[in-house]
């Protein structure tokens, strides 16, 4: 009868294995969280800017006024977008751990039938998240109505 070796890893060499595993981890995690935050950052970015460009073409489809209003005042808490009669078009809630500025002298936006805004001045969005490499993101909307969003503080 012929003697075949044993199958499988050693204790050492498991140990081996997992203490790199360990070592890696707690190299990437501190990186894993600042990606998160970054695409935090991105998602709220987008679902604003996706909700401003939807609203605008309502506001020329209906030929109405079109609001876009935050939820209980604070637009960390999700934003509305209603149409003149004060119906729900579209809501979106908050995505956690983002803070929303509107630095404007109103706090809504409000889209004419034409397209354009119903404002003097152009209103800044500005979203962050804490952290030391998180990129903070601008949404602009000029007086024609049209957002446009830029990597960068307003």
């Amino acid at each position: 009868m012929v003697r075949r070796p044993a199958r499988g890893f050693t204790l050492p060499e498991l140990l081996i294995v997992f203490t790199v595993l360990a070592v890696l981890m707690a190299a990437g995690l501190p990186s894993m969280a600042e990606f998160v935050r970054n695409q935090r950052v991105k998602t709220a970015s987008f679902d604003l800017f996706s909700s401003l460009v939807f609203a605008r073409s309502e506001a020329i489809t209906r030929n109405a006024a079109v609001k876009v209003e935050p939820i209980s005042g604070y637009w960390t808490n999700g934003w509305t977008v209603k149409d003149a009669s004060g119906n729900l078009l579209r809501e979106l809630s908050a995505v956690p751990n983002v803070s929303i500025t509107l630095t404007a002298a109103t706090t809504y936006i409000e889209f004419r039938g034409s397209g354009r805004l119903n404002t003097t001045t152009t209103p800044k969005f500005e979203l962050a998240a804490s952290g030391s490499t998180v990129q903070t993101r601008c949404i602009k909307i000029d007086l024609s109505g049209r957002p446009t969003t830029t990597t960068a503080a307003c």
